[in-house]
């Protein structure tokens, strides 16, 4: 079994977090595996580990460990970070319909091509 359960690292990650600053409540795995994931490509990336004894360890091990040991918090987004991220995916929506658009465009236009050489 691997130590410690997504429990005992959920329960150890809420314990670690204080109510007057901006950490975040763990309350499910999916929201426990984004973070540690982001935390070993962050250790992946340069960042150094802040447990002992992480050298011989891969990044995933190293950044659970720093979160059972209360090393890393899981800290909120700002607004304004949300604000820049979702505009940002609403102008690559934008330019992802227009590109299918022209591309539908084209391939009418080369349809009726097609069907006016025929006739």
């Amino acid at each position: 079994m691997i130590h410690p359960s997504y429990s005992e690292l959920i329960q150890a990650i809420n314990n670690n977090s204080e109510e007057d600053d901006n950490t975040i409540m763990l309350n499910s795995r999916y929201s426990l595996v984004l973070a540690t994931s982001k935390r070993a490509r962050q250790i992946i990336g340069g960042a150094e580990p802040m447990v002992e004894g992480a050298a011989g360890k891969k990044p995933l091990s190293a950044a659970i460990d720093e979160f059972y040991k209360g090393k890393v918090k899981i800290i909120a987004k700002a607004p304004e970070e949300e604000t820049a991220e979702e505009t940002a995916a609403q102008e690559a929506a934008q330019e992802v319909s227009e590109a299918v658009e022209e591309m539908a465009e084209a391939v009418q236009t080369e349809e009726e091509t097609e069907t006016t050489e025929e006739a």
